[in-house]
């Protein structure tokens, strides 16, 4: 497994984007749902509240929701995330989705660590991620 990512959950993804433009001197193009800022070997992510459900309702953030205001997700890059799957399954994690093809291609699934903190595992689709 390889950490590609930390990002964090706000519902102003755009100001929080900016801010962390401006410190890491990096350009990104912005938008209201989903950022990425290159910081070295893996990136900066920001996304808005209720992006990151699979089909739990939209609610608002907080507790009753996948990632609330102020969360912090960790996404890590595999081969396969089915083949990962049972692996993962077997420690006992506790899952917010299994297995699922996001619109934009990837297959992802997102657990929470031990103390509730959100982990996405994702590959690509046709793509080679090693």
């Amino acid at each position: 497994m390889q950490l590609i990512q930390a990002r964090f959950v706000t519902e102003d993804v755009g100001a929080l984007a900016t801010f962390y433009s401006g410190l890491l001197r990096r350009r990104t193009a912005l938008n209201d749902y989903y950022v990425e800022l290159p910081a070295g070997a893996a990136t900066l992510g920001f996304s808005r509240c209720r992006f990151t459900e699979d089909s739990a309702p939209s609610v608002g953030c907080g507790a009753q929701v996948a990632a609330g205001a102020g969360d912090i997700i960790t996404d890590f890059r595999v081969p396969d995330v089915d083949a990962e799957f049972e692996r993962l399954d077997a420690l006992g994690v506790q899952w917010v989705f299994g297995p699922t093809t996001q619109p934009w291609g990837a297959r992802s699934m997102m657990l929470r660590d031990p103390e509730g903190h959100l982990v996405n595992i994702i590959s690509a689709l046709g793509r080679d991620i090693s």
